[in-house]
């Protein structure tokens, strides 16, 4: 890795007090999870935009966007599309794409938006990672408030039950030369993955913590915000949700 892009160490592990605001905004978190599934997820996308039958050029806010690829792709499918992270490195990297119909901003997912969106979604598991609990009904709160009359929202998150039973306590992953050893655990009713690995000479560790959000979870969390949950899917394919056996979580509400 060059080291005009390389992050000073103590800066990283000194931001402690979000831990997303530092390990989503290096360049090692990339690196570590550039082997995401894109394809699938542009699947993902064609069926959910065709499930919520959206208008032609319907405004889209993908929030959450890290460095926007899927804005991207949602924008190639005609929607006017936002994509919206609290990350300036990713949005500074999205903005590159930016055109007449996509734009992106930085922005904390726990705000609500001036402009109305006819669709939000929040995918892959980008919920849930605040040290307040409040700010989740905080967040869905902000989400519901930014959508038009007769908009959607989506958020697309783990299946809490199904990962916990199939949880990998420790592997080691090389990617791009750098071994990153991992270790999972859950306690005080969160997941946790910590990471730590060695590159040019300095060593690093980050923590990722999500909230074990089930759907009985959501569904306290939405009525308290005066949310209409309208359906719930178990993966990419809209299949039925199954709380031992399917991967994900998908709930569609307004």
């Amino acid at each position: 890795m060059p080291n005009s892009i390389k992050p000073k160490s103590q800066d990283l592990q000194h931001k402690t007090h979000n831990w997303f605001a530092s390990w989503f905004d290096t360049p090692y978190y990339h690196i570590l999870y550039k082997e995401r599934n894109y394809r699938e997820a542009q699947v993902f996308m064609d069926n959910l935009t065709h499930y919520l039958n959206l208008p032609e050029k319907a405004k889209v806010l993908d929030l959450a966007c890290g460095k926007g690829r899927h804005s991207i792709y949602l924008n190639q499918l005609g929607y006017d599309v936002v994509g919206a992270d609290l990350s300036e490195n990713s949005i500074a990297e999205a903005d590159k794409n930016k055109n007449a119909t996509l734009h992106f901003q930085v922005h904390d997912m726990r705000e609500t938006f001036d402009d109305k969106f006819d669709a939000i979604f929040n995918l892959f598991t980008s919920f849930g990672y605040f040290e307040n609990d409040e700010d989740n009904l905080t967040t869905l709160k902000a989400m519901k408030e930014s959508l038009t009359e007769y908009g959607f929202a989506v958020i697309d998150f783990m299946n809490v039950n199904q990962v916990v039973d199939n949880l990998v306590p420790e592997e080691i992953k090389t990617v791009n030369g750098i071994a990153f050893h991992i270790k999972r655990y859950i306690s005080e009713g969160h997941i946790y993955k910590e990471i730590d690995f060695e590159d040019q000479g300095e060593k690093f560790h980050f923590t990722e913590k999500v909230k074990a959000l089930t759907l009985k979870d959501f569904e306290a969390l939405m009525e308290e915000a005066g949310i209409f949950l309208l359906d719930i899917f178990g993966d990419y394919k809209l299949k039925k949700f199954h709380k031992t056996e399917s991967e994900r979580l998908i709930m569609i509400f307004k």
